[in-house]
C-alpha cells in the first residue's frame, strides 16, 4: 500500500528552513552508506513489486512467470516496507560493474493458458513493474521537447521520468508484453590514489523496455541474441486464449555520470515541478497571515472595548444589565455532555499532533528519506505508539477538568477508541485484500506484531500518562459555574453547527489543498513525496489557521450567549477534514481511472481514516485554542 497513514499539513513561519529543506536529496542519508564497486563487481538486480494506479493492488514480482533465478531470496523487510506492500527478491539479471551486455536471452518460457490470461489482465490494468539496482529505482525515461518537434533532435529537451517500467501495452483490443529490458547504469568514479584499483559508484538507473517477438531475436545457443531494428520488428503479443511461448532477455549500458553518489536521488525525485509549492508556500502565508491579521484586528479591538465596558459597569453601582459574552460566565465551564469520549478523542488528537511533527520535522532533515525505504512509515508507526504517554496525560488532565471520576475506564477510552476504529477499517479492508492475493494485504504475523504493539507498547504508556495526568492539578478555570444552567436564546441560522463547519473549514483547507495535490499523487499514484521542508511550512499554516478560525468562532458563538462550546469548537475546528473528503471525491473521480469495486472500496477506505485522522488533528488544535482563549478573556473581567 502505498505509503500509509496519510495526515495533510502545513505551516509557515522560518523562511530559512525552507532554503535548507528544498533540496532533501542532496546529502547522505543516515544508515545508508554508499558501496563502491570495482571493475566487473557483481550489481544486484532485485524486483520489489508490481503497481497499478488503477486497481491500487500492489503484486509481487513472481506472481507472473517471469524468468526465476536457481535460488528465490526475499530480502527481509522493515515494518515500513511490508506495510507499503513492498517484497525485495533477487533476479536472474546478470549485471556487472562497468561491463556491458550487446542483447542475452534471460529465459525462455512457455505460458500456460491461465499464466497468459493473468499476463493479459495486468497489461489491461496498466501494471508497472518496480526493479532497483544499489537500492535505486528503475526509471523510465519520458522525453518531451520544447518546441514540439520530435525530428529536430539538436533541440532543447526537457526530460521527466517515470518510476518503473509498463509490464506492457495495448494496441487494437491486442496485448503485448515487454519481454526485452535495456538497462542504462551511470556510473560515478571515485578518486582514489596512484597505485589503487579505481572503485564506482551507481547513480542511475534507468530501463528502455521493449516488445520483441521471439523469430526477430534471433537467439543462439550459447544464450545470446540480437536486437532487431526498430523498424524491422515485430512487437510480442499475448494471447490470453492460449499458450504463448517467448523469450526474456536484456541488454546493459554503462555510462559515466558526473553525479556524486550524494545526489543521485535528485532525478528521481524531481520529477514534478517545484515552483508550484513555491506558489503554495506564498499564496498560503499571504492568505493566511491577511485574514488572521484582519480577524486578530477586530478581535482584539472588540474585546478590548468588552472587557472596558464589563469592568466600567462594575465600577459603577447602577450598572446596566449584563450582555453579550459576559452574560454566560456562569456556565461557560460548565463540564459538556459525554467528558470521557471528548477527552478520549482530544488525547488522541494530541498523540496525533506529536507524531505528525516530529516525523516531518525529522523527515524535513533528511532522515526519512525515500532512499531510506520504508523507514517513514516504520517511524509513524512506532512515533504513534510511543506518543501515548502524552496523549493519555493530556486526556487525563482534561477529563479530570470536567468532572470526571472514573480515570481507568478513561484511559481504556482513550488507548481503544481511535486505534480500535483504525484497526478495525484495516482489517476488513485487509480481508479484501487477501481474497486477492495481493503483496498489500498485511501479512498475518505482521498484524500479530502490530496488536503486540498496540497492547504492548501503547496501551501501558497510555494509562501511565492518563494516570499523572488524573492526579495533576486540573486546570484552573477563572470563573465558577452556577449550579443551574441558564437558558439558551434561539439561535439565527448561520449559528448552526454545520454551518460553522462549512464556514471554518474554508481557510485550512485553502491554506493547504496544493500540497494535499501532491500528498495523494505520491499515495495513489506511487509517486515519491519527498518535499518535506514545505510540508512542515505547510503544518504551521494548519497550526495557525486552525487556531485562529477556531478563536473567531468560539467568540461570536458565546456572544450569542451559547455557552455549548466544547464540543462544538472541537467539531467546527475539524471542518476542513469535511473539504478533504470532498476533494478526495473529486480526486477519485477526475484524476484516477479506478473502475472496480475492490479497488474503490480500498481508495475510500484509506481516504476515511485520513479524512477521520485530519479531523481528529485539526479539532485538537482548535480545541485547545479556543480554550486558552476562553480562560483568558474571562479572567480578565471583573466578575461579581
Amino acid at each position: 500500500m502505498a505509503a500509509p497513514g496519510v495526515l495533510v499539513r502545513l505551516a509557515l513561519l522560518l523562511l530559512p528552513l525552507l532554503l535548507v529543506c528544498h533540496r532533501v536529496s542532496g546529502f547522505y542519508v543516515p544508515g545508508v552508506a554508499p558501496r563502491n564497486f570495482h571493475q566487473n563487481n557483481l550489481v544486484e538486480i532485485k524486483a520489489v513489486k508490481l503497481t497499478s494506479s488503477r486497481t491500487q493492488l500492489p503484486y509481487e514480482y513472481y506472481s507472473l512467470p517471469f524468468c526465476h533465478p536457481v535460488n528465490i531470496t526475499y530480502k527481509s523487510e522493515n515494518l515500513g516496507e511490508v506495510l507499503r506492500g513492498d517484497r525485495i527478491v533477487n533476479t536472474p539479471f546478470q549485471v556487472f560493474m562497468n561491463s556491458k551486455k550487446k542483447c542475452e536471452v534471460l529465459c525462455e518460457v512457455t505460458l500456460k493458458t491461465e499464466e497468459s490470461k493473468l499476463m493479459a489482465e495486468r497489461i489491461q490494468e496498466e501494471y508497472y513493474v518496480h526493479l532497483i539496482a544499489d537500492n535505486l529505482p528503475v526509471a523510465t525515461r519520458l522525453e518531451f521537447y520544447s518546441n514540439h518537434e520530435e525530428e529536430e533532435k539538436n533541440k532543447e529537451k526537457d526530460v521527466q521520468f517515470e518510476h518503473g517500467y509498463r509490464l506492457g501495452f495495448m494496441d487494437s483490443s491486442k496485448f503485448y508484453l515487454h519481454n526485452h529490458l535495456s538497462f542504462i547504469l551511470y556510473y560515478h568514479r571515485e578518486e582514489t590514489e596512484e597505485n589503487q584499483e579505481p572503485t564506482f559508484r551507481v547513480v542511475r538507473f534507468e530501463v528502455i523496455p521493449q516488445s520483441i517477438k521471439m523469430a526477430d531475436l534471433k537467439a543462439d545457443k550459447k544464450g545470446a541474441c540480437t536486437l532487431p531494428e526498430a523498424a524491422n520488428s515485430a512487437p510480442q503479443e499475448i494471447d490470453p486464449s492460449k499458450e504463448n511461448k517467448l523469450l526474456f532477455s536484456y541488454s546493459v549500458r554503462w555510462e559515466e555520470s558526473d553525479i556524486k553518489w550524494a545526489s543521485r536521488w535528485d532525478t528521481y525525485l524531481t520529477m514534478s515541478d517545484v515552483q508550484i509549492h513555491w506558489f503554495s508556500i506564498i499564496n498560503s502565508v499571504v492568505v493566511v497571515f491577511f485574514l488572521s491579521g484582519i480577524l486578530s484586528m477586530i478581535i482584539i479591538r472588540t474585546l478590548r472595548k468588552d472587557i472596558a465596558n464589563y469592568n466600567k459597569e462594575d465600577d459603577i453601582e447602577d450598572t446596566m444589565e449584563e450582555s453579550g459574552w459576559k452574560l454566560v460566565h456562569g456556565d461557560v465551564f460548565r463540564p459538556p455532555q459525554y467528558p470521557m469520549i471528548l477527552s478520549s478523542l482530544l488525547g488522541s488528537g494530541i498523540q496525533l499532533f506529536c507524531m505528525i511533527l516530529i516525523v516531518i520535522f525529522v523527515a524535513m532533515l533528511g532522515m526519512l528519506s525515500p532512499s531510506s525505504r520504508g523507514a517513514l512509515m516504520t517511524t509513524a508507526c512506532f512515533l504513534f505508539m510511543f506518543m501515548g504517554v502524552f496523549g493519555g496525560f493530556s486526556a487525563g488532565r482534561l477529563y479530570r477538568t470536567l468532572k470526571g471520576h472514573r480515570w481507568k475506564k478513561g484511559a481504556f477510552c482513550t488507548a481503544m477508541l481511535y486505534p480500535g476504529v483504525v484497526f478495525g477499517i484495516c482489517f476488513i479492508l485487509n480481508c479484501f485484500i487477501w481474497g486477492k492475493h495481493s503483496t498489500g494485504a498485511v501479512p498475518f504475523p505482521t498484524m500479530v506484531a502490530l496488536l503486540c504493539m498496540w497492547f504492548g507498547i501503547s496501551l501501558p504508556l497510555v494509562y501511565l500518562g492518563y494516570y499523572f495526568g488524573f492526579r495533576k492539578q486540573p486546570y484552573d478555570n477563572p470563573v465558577r459555574t452556577n449550579q443551574i444552567p441558564r437558558q439558551i436564546p434561539e439561535q439565527r441560522w448561520y449559528m448552526n453547527r454545520f454551518v460553522g463547519i462549512l464556514m471554518a473549514g474554508i481557510l485550512p483547507f485553502g491554506a493547504m489543498f496544493i500540497e494535499l495535490f501532491f500528498i495523494f499523487s505520491a499515495i495513489w499514484e506511487n509517486q515519491f513525496y519527498y518535499l518535506f521542508g514545505f510540508l512542515f511550512l505547510v503544518f504551521i499554516i494548519l497550526v495557525v489557521s486552525c487556531s485562529q478560525i477556531s478563536i473567531v468562532m468560539v467568540y461570536f458563538q458565546l456572544c450569542a450567549e451559547d455557552y455549548r462550546w466544547w464540543w462544538r469548537t472541537f467539531l467546527v475546528s475539524g471542518g476542513s477534514a469535511f473539504y478533504v473528503l470532498i476533494y478526495a471525491i473529486f480526486y477519485f473521480v477526475n484524476k484516477l481511472d479506478i473502475v472496480e469495486f475492490i479497488p474503490s472500496l480500498l481508495y475510500f477506505g484509506y481516504t476515511a481514516l485520513m479524512v477521520l485522522s485530519f479531523w481528529l488533528l485539526t479539532g485538537t488544535i482548535g480545541f485547545y485554542a479556543a480554550y486558552m482563549f476562553v480562560r483568558k478573556i474571562y479572567a480578565a473581567v471583573k466578575i461579581d
